[in-house]
């Protein structure tokens, strides 16, 4: 029943975040009341929904992703992000080993509470700066601004003797040189000043050298899907792909894997 109710939460928060996501226009701040208030509509039509066309997942697949009255075809993004947002709900707090900290705070301690809901809050800020990456290019100020919050937050409420802020520290400045420098290098052509904002943040949550796995990651993926569309003819080697969603996958494949995979890293190395 925790997972359940988990998940439950999770896919109705993920009806939320549609709708900041579908009605962000990068004028204006992501969270403005006068953009994402109001009753919810069908993009197409215009007409209001009902409560039973907006139950997360279900309604798309019952209505089999159309409008009831134009029967205009939906976006799929609305089951994806409302299912994804779900799995972060369960999957976040199962790797932290607290599964049951969003059900009842005196079932798990309080940092542990803490730390699992801000780095849930992470993956859904992930999520939002993704969609909305691949739908304007554009990755928001307010995401990163929030993201390197927590990540000085969770540095100092973490670390030990230091040894996890001093770790932050040099992960978002070597983000940040890698970056500016591949900008500099590439004339502003091979990365946008907004994956450099979003680089440091994620330094300052991954550290070092968990940052490094990161980018690793994004670039590689990157690479796999520019060439896949390459091969497709649906983009040309002058073409560009937003690169804020591979960075958000670097960093979902090191939170959940990163343990086993630098270890392998490292004895590659030589280093135990």
């Amino acid at each position: 029943m925790t997972w359940l109710i988990l998940f439950i939460f999770g896919i109705v928060f993920g009806s939320f975040l549609n709708v900041v996501i579908l009605r962000y226009d990068g004028d204006h701040f992501l969270f403005d009341t006068k953009m994402i208030g109001g009753r919810s509509h069908c993009m197409h039509c215009g007409e209001t929904l009902r409560w039973f066309e907006l139950v997360p997942i279900l309604s798309f697949l019952i209505q089999r992703g159309r409008c009831r009255r134009c029967d205009a075809t939906l976006s799929v993004q609305y089951p994806v992000v409302e299912l994804v947002s779900g799995l972060i709900f369960i999957f976040v707090p199962l790797t932290l080993g607290g599964g049951t900290a969003f059900i009842s705070a005196l079932a798990a301690t309080v940092p542990l509470l803490l730390i699992t809901s801000l780095w849930v809050a992470v993956f859904e800020a992930l999520l939002v700066m993704a969609v909305i990456d691949i739908r304007l290019g554009i990755i928001p100020d307010e995401i990163n601004i929030f993201l390197g919050v927590v990540g000085i937050f969770l540095a100092i409420f973490s670390g030990g003797q230091g040894s996890a802020a001093m770790s932050a520290i040099i992960g978002a400045a070597a983000a940040g040189i890698f970056f500016a420098v591949l900008i500099a290098v590439t004339y502003g052509k091979g990365m946008g000043m907004g994956d450099l904002k979003l680089a440091i943040p994620l330094g300052l949550l991954f550290g070092w050298p968990g940052i490094v796995l990161v980018a690793i990651f994004a670039f590689v993926l990157g690479a796999i899907v520019g060439v896949a569309a390459i091969a497709r003819g649906e983009n040309t080697m002058k073409g560009t792909l937003p690169f804020g969603p591979f960075l958000a996958l670097g960093a979902t494949a090191v939170f959940f894997w990163g343990a086993p995979v630098l270890s392998w890293y490292l004895s590659l190395l030589g280093v135990r």
